[in-house]
């Protein structure tokens, strides 16, 4: 059995490959035994399953170890030479095997209509920007970033989120990203835990191990996070992320007597909130509910949210919202860390924003999100079983008995197909087999296509 220590340096990823390879050289693993599964080791070690990805990747890139599709991952027959892999490698994560495409596949999660973005009126906005930079913004720029950009971020999410804050308590950050790289740093320290929702956000998983925290994975059902499950888990966790609008990646939302014993709890552990406000603005039944900062009496929530889904992911600009208390450690933090993000593109973001542009632009893609989502529903509804929420920018299909969601995945994008396997997205807990699967960039026409298309790669 493989253990792990959360207080050393460097990611978990790192600890399960070298434990492995030592079990390898000593020939405790020997050539053909086949390895547990990147689910059924996550699931053992208490780790995100794509930090276990990661290890056999890494492994596998060493020739320690060889894929075996279905059959699984087996200690390769070269093992006398895998065992001289360097004990020290780049903190970098394995590089897949596969690689995206440049342009976005379909079925791809979490990016905004690219083809319906107003780029002559962006590339316009860019260039007036540009002949206005005068000497001084070429220095460094504001580390908490662009003034008139925080002063209307705090317009927009007074009116949008119900999120009442000034300028002096926004950091414009390198997209999400950015904003948790600041909280892991400023706020964890290793070994500290911290609630995460499961299924959840695998990049936010390993970025957390990074940092050496402890996660504690509580299950989602369809009020959201069980919190009651956290507070006996690890009442005394120092951080929760949660997606309280539209949990990621099932869609619920977070039901009130949930937010306000999640809000209770952290005041009275004295413990912080990160919520991630990733797409709230994409709602297709009713309203979106308030954001759980605007019920933060107790000022333990940071607020985080991002241009990436609602402009375009390649801009790498979000924003967080911090309590008062926290504006100089913040602060702090963003100036050893980033330094901000660049000007220019802030300045642009503003303008966009100043102009009424943003405002628009939202409520033409609700408009177009809504009928690309239709179309493909009713596209998949005689192959599969649909999961509509009632927000987001992907649905989610169930699989027939016998399938694997994972192995499905894999044969989609050998087929040109991006789809997501719910199973790849847990810790502890099973959600069941399924695919996620974006639809902001599948147009209407292209539906049927498609789904045919995955369906003859998947079965159905």
């Amino acid at each position: 059995m493989i253990t792990l220590d959360p207080g050393a340096p460097g990611p978990l990823y790192l600890q399960i490959a070298s434990r492995l390879r030592a079990a390898i050289a000593t020939g405790a693993l020997a050539a053909g035994v086949r390895l547990p599964s990147a689910r059924t080791l996550s699931a053992q070690l208490g780790v995100a399953r794509g930090t276990v990805d990661a290890a056999y990747e890494l492994l596998a890139g060493e020739g320690a170890v060889q894929p075996k599709g279905a059959a699984g991952t087996v200690i390769s027959t070269q093992v006398d030479h895998a065992a001289q892999a360097p004990a020290q490698r780049s903190l970098g994560f394995a590089r897949p095997r596969i690689q995206l495409a440049a342009a976005p596949l379909p079925f791809q999660r979490g990016l905004p209509a690219l083809d319906a973005f107003p780029r002559k009126l962006w590339s316009a906005l860019s260039a007036k920007a540009a002949r206005a930079i005068a000497e001084a913004d070429l220095s460094y720029p504001d580390v908490q970033g662009s003034l008139a950009l925080r002063e209307k971020i705090v317009a927009y999410l007074g009116v949008a989120r119900g999120v009442v804050c000034a300028p002096h308590q926004v950091l414009v950050t390198t997209g999400y990203q950015g904003a948790l790289t600041l909280v892991r740093q400023a706020l964890l320290r290793p070994g500290d835990p911290v609630w995460v929702e499961d299924p959840g956000h695998p990049q936010a998983f390993q970025a957390l191990e990074i940092g050496g925290a402890s996660l504690v994975p509580l299950p989602v059902d369809a009020e959201g996070m069980r919190v009651p499950a956290g507070i006996v888990a690890a009442p005394k966790a120092r951080l929760a992320i949660v997606t309280p609008t539209h949990q990621s990646p099932l869609g619920v939302s977070l039901s009130l007597p949930r937010r306000l014993a999640l809000l209770a709890w952290a005041e009275e552990a004295r413990a912080w909130i990160l919520e991630d406000d990733y797409d709230a603005e994409f709602r297709y039944t009713g309203p979106a509910p308030p954001a759980l900062k605007s019920l933060d009496r107790g000022e333990r929530v940071l607020f985080a949210g991002s241009f990436s889904k609602t402009l375009f992911p390649g801009l790498r600009l979000g924003y967080l919202v911090v309590p008062e208390t926290l504006i100089e450690t913040m602060t702090r933090a963003a100036r050893l860390i980033t330094r901000g993000p660049a000007l220019l593109e802030q300045n642009v973001t503003a303008a966009f924003l100043a102009g009424g542009h943003f405002a628009r632009h939202v409520k033409r893609m609700r408009g177009l999100y809504a009928r690309r989502r239709a179309a493909l529903a009713r596209a998949l509804s005689d192959h599969f079983p649909v999961e509509l929420a009632a927000g987001g920018m992907h649905l989610l299909i169930r699989l027939p008995d016998g399938i694997d969601d994972s192995d499905a995945a894999r044969r989609a994008l050998a087929a040109g197909l991006s789809p997501t396997a719910l199973s790849s997205l847990s810790i502890a807990h099973a959600p069941g087999r399924g695919l996620l699967l974006g639809f902001t960039n599948v147009k209407e026409t292209e539906a049927e296509t498609l789904v045919a298309r995955l369906t003859a790669a998947v079965g159905g």
